[in-house]
This record gives C-alpha cells, sequence and structure tokens, in this order.
C-alpha cells in the first residue's frame, strides 16, 4: 500500500483518511483471502494510517494536518459503517489493530483519543463488530491504556451527559465481552483510596444490575479466551473478580471516610445510600465464586488455575489495614464497630468461598501471613485456623448490612443448613466437612445462568 501515498497528499484530511480507509480494507480482505500466515500489517501500511488517520506528521518538518470537530464526526461516522459492513471478523480485528494497536511512539497519543471517541460512538449508536473489536483490543493491551479508555467512557455517559446512562447500559445485551472487560477495567480504575477514586453511584447500579441479570456475565472472557502461559504480565485480569471483591470489601470503610471528609469541609453527602448496592454486589460475587467448580473441571484446570491472585490479596488487606487504621484515628468516640466489622467479615467470606471454590489457591500459612496486620475478627479467625465446622446460611441481612455490627455466626446460631440439591462432578483428594449453604432465594432466580442450591466445602 505504500505507493499510494501520493495519491493522498492532494486531498484534503478527510478525503485522504476515507481513501485510505478503503485501500486498508480491501488490502487486509486480500491478505486474509490468501492465506498468508501470520496475517500482519506491514511497517508502511502502518506509517500511511499514523499520517493520514491519526495525523501524526511523517517527519519535523511536515506540518500536522488537523480535522475540524466536524470532520473528525465525519470520520467517526466513516469508520462506524466501515466496521459495520465489513461481515468477516478477522478482517475486522485486523483492522482494528492497524488502526489502534499501540506501537510505543508518539502517535500513540492519538491513537488513544480516536479509540475513545469511536468506541464511545459505537455505544451511542449501537455498533456492535466496534464493540466486539474493542473488547479484544482490551484483552490484549496493558492495563493502563485500558483504564485512559474506561475513564473516556465513565466521563461520557456517567459525568458529562446527564441521562445517558441507559445508553450505556446496553451494552450488557448488544456485547457480553466489551461489557465484561469494561467493569474489569473500571474496578482497575476506581481502586477507592480516595473519594475521587469511588465509582460513581449510576456506574455503580449499572453493574449490579448487569451482574444480578446474568452472573455469568463476569466469567464470559474467561469462557471464551484459550488459556495460555503467555498472557501479558501487564494486562488486565481475566475477570473481573478480583477487582468487585476489593470493591466490596473496601467500600464499608472508603465510603465512611468520604462522608466524613465531607462533612469536615462543611458539605453534605447528597448520594443515596450506597451500602445496599455493595451488598448485593458482594452477595453476586459469592453467587458467581460458586458456580466456579464445575467451570473449571468441565476445562481441565480445577485446583491448576486460580483466578484470585495472591498478590492482588496482598495488596487488598494492605490497603484494607489502612483504612482500618484511619478508622480508628478518625472515628469519634459514639461511632459502633459495625462497618469494619463489616469490612472483615466480608473479607473472611470472600476468602472461605474462593478457597473452598478453588478460585484461591493457596495454603493457610500463606493466608495468615497475608492477613497478620489485620485486627481480631471471629469469622476471618475461623477462615485462617480452618478447618471450620459450620457457617450459617449467606443471607442478604446476615453481615452485608452496613448496620451489622455482629459475627454473622452470632447471628443465626441455630439456622439450619440446607440440603444440597446439586453435586460436584470433581472427586475430592481429602475429606470435606460441609460448611455452607446457600438458600435459592437469596439469589437473583430465573436469570440466563440459573443457581442450584450447592454446599461450600471446607479445603486446606
Amino acid at each position: 500500500m505504500g505507493d499510494i501515498r501520493q495519491s493522498l497528499l492532494p486531498r484534503d484530511v478527510l478525503s485522504a483518511a476515507k481513501e485510505l480507509l478503503y485501500h486498508l480494507d480491501i488490502y487486509i480482505s486480500n491478505m486474509v483471502q490468501s492465506g498468508r500466515q501470520p496475517p500482519q500489517v506491514d511497517s508502511k501500511t502502518q506509517e500511511l494510517v499514523e499520517e493520514f488517520i491519526l495525523h501524526a506528521p511523517k517527519d519535523r518538518n511536515t506540518p500536522a494536518r488537523r480535522m475540524s470537530a466536524l470532520q473528525e464526526l465525519q470520520l467517526l461516522e466513516i469508520m462506524c459503517s466501515c466496521f459495520q459492513e465489513q461481515s468477516r471478523d478477522t478482517v475486522r480485528q485486523l483492522m482494528f489493530s492497524a488502526l489502534f494497536g499501540l506501537q510505543g511512539n508518539q502517535a500513540d497519543e492519538s491513537r488513544m483519543a480516536l479509540l475513545g471517541k469511536l468506541v464511545s460512538m459505537a455505544i451511542a449508536v449501537g455498533r456492535v463488530p466496534i464493540l466486539e473489536c474493542a473488547a479484544t483490543w482490551l484483552q490484549r493491551t496493558y492495563r493502563v491504556y485500558c483504564v485512559r479508555l474506561a475513564q473516556v467512557l465513565v466521563d461520557d455517559y456517567c459525568s458529562l451527559v446527564p441521562g445517558s446512562g441507559p445508553t450505556l447500559q446496553n451494552i450488557h445485551s448488544a456485547s457480553p465481552r466489551f461489557c465484561c472487560q469494561f467493569i474489569t477495567a473500571v474496578t482497575m480504575l476506581y481502586d477507592l483510596t480516595t473519594e475521587e477514586l469511588t465509582p460513581p453511584l449510576e456506574l455503580l447500579q449499572m453493574i449490579v444490575s448487569w451482574i444480578q441479570d446474568d452472573p455469568r456475565l463476569v466469567l464470559i472472557n474467561f469462557l471464551n479466551t484459550p488459556i495460555s502461559g503467555n498472557h501479558p504480565v501487564n494486562s488486565m485480569d481475566v475477570t473481573p473478580l478480583g477487582g468487585l471483591m476489593r470493591w466490596c470489601i473496601k467500600a464499608p470503610l472508603a465510603y465512611s471516610r468520604d462522608k466524613k471528609q465531607a462533612l469536615t469541609n462543611g458539605s453534605t453527602a447528597s448520594e443515596p445510600e450506597v451500602g445496599p448496592l455493595f451488598s448485593a454486589l458482594h452477595l453476586s460475587v459469592l453467587q458467581v465464586l460458586m458456580l466456579l467448580p464445575n467451570i473449571l473441571n468441565e476445562k481441565g484446570l480445577f485446583g491448576r488455575l486460580a483466578l484470585l491472585k495472591m498478590e492482588s490479596l496482598a495488596s487488598l488487606t494492605s490497603d484494607l489495614s489502612r483504612l482500618l487504621d484511619q478508622a480508628d484515628k478518625h472515628a469519634p468516640s459514639t461511632d459502633t464497630p459495625a462497618l469494619p466489622q463489616l469490612a472483615l467479615d466480608r473479607l473472611a467470606q470472600a476468602l472461605q468461598v474462593s478457597m473452598a471454590n478453588r478460585a484461591l489457591l493457596c495454603s493457610r500459612e500463606d493466608l495468615r501471613a497475608i492477613c497478620s496486620r489485620l485486627p481480631h475478627n471471629n469469622l476471618l479467625q475461623l477462615v485462617l485456623s480452618g478447618p471450620v465446622m459450620y457457617y450459617s446460611p449467606i443471607s442478604p441481612a446476615m453481615a452485608f448490612s452496613p448496620r451489622a455490627s455482629h459475627s454473622p455466626i452470632a447471628s443465626h446460631p441455630t439456622h439450619p443448613a440446607h440440603p444440597p440439591t446439586h453435586t460436584s462432578t470433581h472427586t475430592p483428594t481429602c475429606t470435606h466437612t460441609p460448611l455452607l449453604s446457600v438458600p435459592r432465594s437469596a439469589f437473583h432466580d430465573g436469570g440466563a445462568f440459573p443457581l442450584q442450591t450447592q454446599p461450600l466445602t471446607q479445603t486446606m
């Protein structure tokens, strides 16, 4: 394609970009049809993309070409049509990579700016092929850039334009793959370390509703991604489970901190109560974790692949310890220990369910070392000491209420465990003691991936 540069130079910026997209489509289609392996866009074509679409100057003496806002909008519409009309997914993916695959050069900033606008428009006008290509891009790109794209979309649909949230809501049904990757990215973007890094209420409501409607959503990419040993070190996690777990555990203390800071600054908290949302989210995360044994068995990965990493868990407990220290220093004498205990209870529940269902692979000694700086909590102590003889059933009104000030063990000491209706297909390697039975009514019923009542078992 290098010989078309001279024909593009006399054209105006929009006409040149449109013409190059046309030639790029033909070039990649022919390459795929010829069976060339691996199908890869050459460096001269990449240079044309940078010069005539991203408008990076070819050399220092060449002035940069610029588009007006109207021309840029027209280019985005042309790109949407181009991807929509191309019927072969392989060609679309290669075109998307040629346009937005990061090269480690100055043109990457232009790539990110154009990508954010294109994906935002694709959400607005329902261009599923672009969302599918963006999902693949998120899977293969360094997490720092994935977070930047997520920030653009949150700004566009949750901050800048009031009432535009329902448009973003539709990606759940339009492209589950992109929706799952988007959730993973926003859990990395909002780590609850400051008030600015807490998720907007509208975004939180959206994510909770997505997962309640279909718990399987957070596993979409894991289910559809070949497991290999060359997963990029700095790429996003294969599921958003770890990020969602961090949200639920840190939320009671983080939002309490932000509320006190707002009152100290002379303002009042205007957001509705977020506690029930995180309660529902925590329950959904536990629900998804309990689905993993059958899924991991089907893939032959039960006990071999940890979806939750020890490094992430160590970072979480470190953040939680810091939040607890801040709560102790700034809490008025009239405060009750309900919120710190709620955070620790959620950590204990997440650890137990993760270990029982082999989402977390570690020894009790490693777990005790990671949690050594945390204050005493009855439920956490039981999980760390193991084996535990009995847990009460999970109930939304039990440990998940922000007003709960006692352990779930003490709150329902005589509640009987429900008999299991489903037996895991894997053969245990040691004798297990039933710990936890989850009533079907505690979870969303009737979704696309229905839950079956299943006991949790203690694992070492």
